[in-house]
């Protein structure tokens, strides 16, 4: 709790006001969080200062909220990279994150219990700083690290704005935000300390090493084979736990149709627990290239005798992209189920198409993308002029 009193003094958080007339101070609370590692061991323990947001008023605490989020779809796509043109992949943690975001509003908070300033116990806080908790936390400090990175020639990914690029001639670098973790993938290792050594100079950071364990995903790497593994089984032991089935036996699918509900979330904890130690693994391909898949059943629900689609994209050796949706309309007919199917397909592959374009970094993307679908008459209709 001092550390984190001590962080937000070092950025100038706030300075004791008296309460203007007419104003309502918000309030704040502590909230304690345990880190782990990759095998979900205690990393360390934190406390955090959080305002009670709820009590702002939208229009006079807050306007905007809305915080741009990198999507899973990007982040395997980069992995998939780091292993076949075999990337250094480090790490880093920014501290206090959301304390580097300046505040617009004028904002007023009660001082942290336990810790009014001496001799002052009558002022608030004036937040000049944004804080956790206040509506527009996320928001504050994701266009704080946004003008910092792009005035030191950064640019951002247009189709996941929390994907950044900076190329020098061959070499290039990528930066990826995930709130309070930063993965730097790049060909170059003076790039690399460069980065480093801007980010610390503008935030508080504690830098990792190599990038091994993030947004709940194990990243282990075979250099020497230019492999990388990515695993959930902290996050999954974590889910287990939380319902009582940490020692519960596997089974081979996750789940039957026609099954009571109760009976199918079991199968589906039971299933997580036999692959809780699968990884999907990319590796250096002598042809780096996207394949998809679609499919669909046909009426297969019960109910609204709707039919689902299915879509699988192939990249660098494990599936990159995956998406399984009940189909808007009632097809009546199993190739217009299949065409919809391929339609939801091709969406997502003009994504990834222009995504991977974006990133600059690979040719073969240029070419058509294989789209593969087990229906004739789909096909044809898909494929005539």
């Amino acid at each position: 709790m001092e550390s984190e009193l001590e962080s937000m003094s070092k950025n100038g958080v706030w300075r004791l006001v008296d309460l203007p007339s007419g104003c309502k101070p918000i309030g704040c609370k502590w909230v304690y969080k345990t880190k782990r590692n990759e095998q979900g061991q205690i990393d360390k323990y934190k406390a955090r200062l959080v305002a009670k947001g709820y009590t702002q008023e939208e229009g006079v605490d807050y306007n905007k909220t809305f915080s741009p989020v990198s999507t899973k779809d990007s982040f395997r796509v980069i992995m998939a990279l780091v292993a076949h043109f075999d990337l250094h992949l480090h790490q880093m943690d920014v501290k206090t994150t959301f304390v580097n975001g300046d505040l617009i509003e004028e904002i007023y908070m009660k001082q942290p219990g336990g810790f009014a300033s001496k001799g002052e116990e009558n002022l608030v806080c004036r937040l000049q700083k944004s804080i956790y908790g206040i509506k527009q936390a996320s928001r504050q400090w994701y266009l704080k690290f946004d003008e910092v990175v792009k005035s030191q020639g950064f640019i951002d990914n247009p189709l996941d704005e929390c994907i950044y690029m900076k190329f020098n001639g061959r070499n290039f670098i990528f930066m990826m935000l995930y709130v309070d973790d930063i993965l730097l993938a790049t060909s170059n290792l003076s790039m690399l300390h460069d980065t480093k050594r801007m980010l610390s100079n503008h935030f508080d950071m504690s830098h990792l090493g190599e990038a091994n364990y993030v947004l709940g995903i194990e990243i282990s790497r075979d250099r020497e084979r230019k492999m990388i593994g990515l695993c959930q089984k902290a996050y999954i032991e974590k889910v287990l736990k939380r319902f009582n089935m940490g020692n519960c036996t596997g089974c081979d699918v996750p789940f039957s149709k026609g099954q009571a509900h109760w009976i199918a979330g079991k199968k589906v904890l039971r299933y997580l627990q036999r692959t809780k130690k699968y990884k999907l693994v990319y590796r250096k391909v002598e042809n780096l290239q996207l394949e998809g898949y679609a499919d669909a059943d046909f009426a297969e629900c019960q109910d609204t005798k709707k039919c689902t689609s299915g879509v699988v994209f192939l990249f660098a050796g494990a599936t990159m992209a995956w998406k399984s949706m009940k189909q808007q309309h009632v097809s009546t007919s199993t190739m217009q189920a299949e065409f919809l199917a391929v339609y939801e397909a091709t969406s997502m592959a003009m994504w990834l198409k222009t995504f991977m374009s974006m990133l600059r970094v690979m040719d073969s993307i240029q070419r058509p993308i294989q789209l593969w679908n087990d229906n004739t008459a789909a096909v044809y209709f898909c494929t005539r002029k």
